[in-house]
């Protein structure tokens, strides 16, 4: 079976980089996106010493255009994906009435907008290789944490 390629944010670490060793495993293709330029140098020279491609690009996923670039840059070199996993998040604790529009707006613009941006930039280029290539399976993930689920005491914030 050829290799797939798996788009991964988020993949400087935590559940993002074990997804792209997993890839790794399997000899997929990887793209690695993060907002962290030196963790996701780390993360995608490790994965690169397996043998697998990898594609790493810093990105911001509360911006719609480096998602989308990513999603170019994706579909460029190994053409649409097979995976998306749209994992990159933050968190934030205390009071709600205490948090700065900064702190909302940063949170909403990753763990909400990344997911918007990553759905949009990258169904298109599924679909469309779907409608060519009979035999193409794509799913996109969208990461939550217990957060989607649970509300704890002073995570309003990232509750929301």
């Amino acid at each position: 079976m050829a290799a797939r390629t798996l788009v991964i944010t988020g993949a400087a670490s935590g559940f993002g980089l074990e997804f792209a060793r997993l890839a790794a495993q399997r000899g997929d293709n990887v793209v690695m996106a993060d907002v962290e330029a030196a963790a996701l140098d780390r993360a995608a020279a490790e994965i690169a010493a397996s043998g697998v491609a990898v594609l790493a690009q810093c990105v911001d996923v509360s911006r719609a255009d480096q998602v989308a670039a990513l999603a170019a840059a994706t579909e460029a070199r190994f053409g649409a994906p097979h995976w998306v996993f749209n994992n990159a998040g933050v968190g934030a604790g205390g009071l709600l009435w205490e948090h700065t529009i900064e702190d909302w707006s940063w949170l909403l613009g990753v763990n909400l907008m990344g997911v918007v941006h990553g759905v949009r930039a990258f169904t298109p280029l599924m679909l469309a290789r779907a409608a060519a290539e009979p035999d193409y399976r794509g799913c996109i993930i969208n990461t939550a944490s217990m957060a989607g689920l649970l509300s704890a005491p002073l995570m309003g914030v990232y509750n929301v």
